[in-house]
């Protein structure tokens, strides 16, 4: 059996920045000060971390019910985003996924993303039902953890959970675009493939020593090359 966990942001899609901006405008809603949201880090990085950075920058305390209300407002506000914003489906992704579906690897998630927010992004760019087999998808999401490498050990419970508690790290591939998918593969002792489709470019992702690295998935020849394919 191999697992194939999946990015989202400039892995799968591009928005167009419409997560951020939607961030943005809950915080300028919410907060009390004047503050500047580009001094906060997206890239690689879960929701609960950035709104937290949110939180701290726009003056709103770290409470739980300011972050439930934060994130009740972010994800109303998102869905118009989505719609306003010029983003797409990257490169030879449905190609990829089409190619995978009918094998018998396994394909999930591992994104910053909150659950829902995750939800909305692939129902919006028609890739849901790639994931979503089951009610929910497989995986790891950023609605409970600051730090992605504890994000990613919720992963692997959680296929650990629905695959066999037998299931080894190293049947496991995380594909993502930031240096954070190769640290936080490395975490759980699994696979990875590095793709540029995002922030960083070839160099920069090669450097972080990924198993494989390559331009888009439109190039990943070598990692076709190391999937055992079989009709599921």
């Amino acid at each position: 059996m191999q697992i194939i966990l999946f990015d989202i942001d400039g892995t799968l899609i591009t928005t167009g920045g419409a997560g951020q901006s939607a961030m943005d405008i809950v915080s300028a809603d919410h907060g009390t000060l004047d503050a500047d949201p580009s001094q906060v880090s997206y890239s690689g990085r879960t929701d609960k971390s950035i709104i937290r950075d949110h939180l701290r920058l726009f003056g709103i305390e770290e409470t739980a019910a300011n972050y439930a209300a934060y994130r009740a407002d972010f994800l109303t506000k998102l869905p118009k985003q989505l719609a306003d914003r010029e983003g797409q489906v990257l490169p030879s992704v449905v190609e990829t996924l089409e190619k995978l579906m009918p094998t018998s690897l396994e394909l999930g998630l591992i994104t910053g993303n909150m659950r829902a927010a995750a939800k909305m992004k692939l129902d919006h760019y028609g890739l849901s039902k790639y994931f979503y087999t089951r009610p929910e998808a497989m995986g790891g999401f950023g609605d409970e953890h600051f730090e992605r490498d504890d994000m990613a050990r919720e992963a692997l419970v959680d296929v650990k959970q629905r695959l066999g508690s037998s299931v080894a790290p190293d049947q496991i591939w995380v594909v993502g675009d930031t240096p954070r998918d190769v640290q936080c593969a490395r975490a759980i002792g699994a696979k990875v493939l590095a793709v540029a489709t995002g922030r960083f470019d070839y160099d920069q992702l090669a450097a972080t020593s990924p198993d494989l690295v390559c331009e888009s998935l439109a190039d990943a020849d070598a990692w076709w090359a190391q999937l055992e394919l079989s009709n599921g």
